[in-house]
């Protein structure tokens, strides 16, 4: 709530969009009371709080539409150290891990949140990590050379979908799909795709990445069952009516509370689809119609 009425007063966008909708911030006392701001204003304005000048600006990749999403950070470090905060939390300390990203969509691109992450994590992960734009050869060879150690691989989902037919057993390995089809093919229902790899590199689990562009905070899925992280909260929507929520079970808007977000907007109204499997965990189903392709991950309603 503190968070809520600094950037009511200091985020000129928000601001002006709370006095379009008429809403004095000072009679909100609850966070269910909170607008969410929704991010296709990220498109077109600077969404900041404060006065600040940027160290880093974040694109979306854009993958449907030529307009971009701009993030501007004034602390790239900030972003770093809070990212792998949230990721240790979730699978343990980067130094005993080999890091491995299989990206190539947003490797090909500037200005990516999620390469410039995944590159930090592997900085601080054990020798032998990096990135493979699509040497599926190389990063065969690499996880072969390395069985026994404790591995993480990144993977966009239709890059990992492609090194899947290269018969690469991954028994004991982290596996982290992120990014969705990004036009590369249909995409897929969530648990087709979770068979599919899990099959394929005789694993377990599937694990995944909720983040965007939009956020500076991550939240981590088992088999498609996301989890609040220390620093961001789901609140769902209806889908009629975006300024009510929805029960358990039902689908609804995903709006997102993100704590990390202190010089942008910490309430941010998505078009991705969600809904709750329990009081601290969700799911994501699809997104509203005619909206962008977004890098998340992008399934279809089953």
């Amino acid at each position: 709530m503190e968070l809520f009425h600094f950037q009511a007063v200091n985020n000129p966008v928000y601001a002006n969009y709370l006095k379009f909708l008429k809403i004095d911030h000072l009679v909100i006392n609850s966070i269910i009371e909170i607008p969410f701001l929704p991010i296709s204003f990220f498109k077109k304005l600077e969404v900041k709080s404060g006065d600040w000048e940027p160290e880093v600006t974040f694109e979306s990749s854009g993958t449907t539409s030529k307009t971009r999403s701009r993030h501007y950070l004034n602390d790239l470090n900030y972003y770093h150290q809070h990212a792998e905060r949230l990721f240790q939390n979730e699978f343990g300390n980067l130094s005993g891990h080999i890091t491995l990203a299989l990206l190539p969509s947003y490797l090909e691109r500037a200005n990516s949140s999620l390469v410039s992450m995944v590159s930090y994590f592997i900085d601080k992960s054990k020798s032998g990590s990096g990135f493979y734009l699509d040497n599926f050869y190389d990063l065969k060879s690499i996880i072969e050379a390395n069985q026994g150690q404790k591995i993480i691989l990144w993977g966009v989902t239709f890059a990992l979908l492609e090194f899947a037919q290269f018969g690469t057993n991954l028994d004991g390995c982290t596996v982290i799909e992120t990014g969705g089809m990004k036009g590369r093919g249909p995409e897929l229902v969530r648990q087709d795709l979770y068979d599919r790899l899990r099959t394929a590199f005789s694993i377990k689990n599937i694990y995944s990445e909720y983040g965007m562009t939009e956020l500076l905070s991550q939240s981590y899925a088992t088999n498609g069952s996301f989890r609040n992280s220390l620093s961001m909260k789901i609140l769902l929507r209806d889908v009629n009516d975006p300024f009510s929520y929805v029960l358990q079970g039902k689908t609804g808007g995903v709006n997102v509370i993100d704590l990390a977000n202190i010089h942008s907007c910490a309430f941010i109204e998505t078009q991705d689809l969600g809904r709750y499997t329990s009081e601290t965990n969700f799911e994501i189903v699809g997104r509203f119609d005619n909206s962008d392709v977004r890098g998340c991950n992008l399934l279809l309603i089953e």
